[in-house]
């Protein structure tokens, strides 16, 4: 089921929502230039899949993109629908959208926290925000106006975050990745962010996923908040790029799963 939410400054965004309503609560973030649509369905839990704004079929508005304020909003939103404490899940630049909420709001109505091949930086040279050769070699192609520059930048991204990922999967990150303006894309990376005190001081079960193969973000970024953050669980997926959940859907589908059910005890 799509809801259409409003978040910072009337901005309209687009929310799946799935599984049975008396389920763990999860809210999914997705990453830069994706959207809700990337994540499985996982029937065990009830799930938020928001489409962050620019990106999706939420509104594409002139500004926003460079304030965590905003991005703690729209987050803020979702929750407000949810309407009880439930899991954040951010997947690569959904990290730092959780982290924009976490400064700003706190943590009183998030259950627990999942990092998947997440950021918690950027900006600096900062280790939260450690990038691979699969991104370098993307930036600053896929920030292009120019279609002949971009696209096929952004091709080689989707096809080589994840290798092994079947061909039609490839093509539908593509297409959502084209959805996203160009202005978008490069706005998201104008930002400077330190997310190190933030998550210093969580007080919330947090679960960090990384695939040791990822070179996108670099599993040094997990390992960097998975040290700060106290207790954290840090789970290495072998073998395994950039998007755990579509190249190891059942083990990730059952962690996650687990993580909810304990968190929501």
């Amino acid at each position: 089921m799509a809801t259409t939410l409003p978040g910072a400054e009337g901005v309209r965004l687009s929310v799946r929502e799935s599984g049975p309503e008396t389920a763990p609560a999860v809210v999914l973030v997705h990453g830069w230039a994706q959207s809700g649509e990337v994540w499985p369905a996982y029937p065990a839990l009830r799930t938020y899949a928001v489409d962050l704004r620019g990106h999706g079929s939420s509104d594409v508005p002139a500004g926003g993109y460079r304030d965590p304020a905003v991005w703690a909003a729209d987050l803020a939103a979702v929750l407000d629908h949810v309407g009880r404490p439930a899991v954040l899940v951010g997947w690569s630049y959904g990290g730092l959208v959780i982290t924009d909420y976490l400064a700003r709001r706190g943590a009183d109505r998030v259950a627990g926290v999942v990092l998947v091949g997440a950021i918690t930086d950027l900006g600096g040279d900062r280790p939260g925000g450690a990038t691979g050769p699969v991104m370098r070699r993307a930036l600053p192609d896929a920030l292009s106006h120019d279609p002949d520059v971009a696209v096929p930048a952004l091709a080689r991204f989707c096809r080589d975050q994840a290798p092994g990922l079947p061909g039609e999967v490839v093509q539908r990150l593509l297409g959502t990745a084209l959805r996203v303006p160009p202005r978008v894309r490069r706005e998201l990376f104008r930002r400077d962010v330190d997310g190190s005190a933030v998550w210093k001081g969580l007080d919330r079960p947090t679960l960090v996923v990384h695939g040791t193969a990822d070179e996108v973000v670099d599993p040094a970024a997990g390992e960097h908040a998975a040290a700060l953050i106290p207790g954290a669980d840090l789970r290495r997926y072998e073998r395994t790029g950039h998007a755990p959940f579509l190249e190891r859907p059942e083990r990730f589908a059952a962690d996650l799963a687990g993580f909810a059910a304990e968190v929501a005890r």
